[in-house]
């Protein structure tokens, strides 16, 4: 999800589209968010474990 915010940012910074900028931006954000909580090792869309 992270990858994914920072290629809309990209595409969208080259191409002056804001909307692909501000999807970016969230998507970078709630990755951001995502990632920490599973990084403190809180379960993360109802999974404790990755397998």
């Amino acid at each position: 999800m992270i990858i994914l915010g920072v290629i809309l940012l990209i595409i969208g910074f080259v191409t002056s589209i804001s909307i692909l900028w501000t999807i970016g931006i969230v998507l970078v954000a709630i990755g951001l968010v995502l990632w920490v909580a599973g990084a403190l090792g809180h379960a993360v869309g109802g999974r404790r474990h990755y397998y």
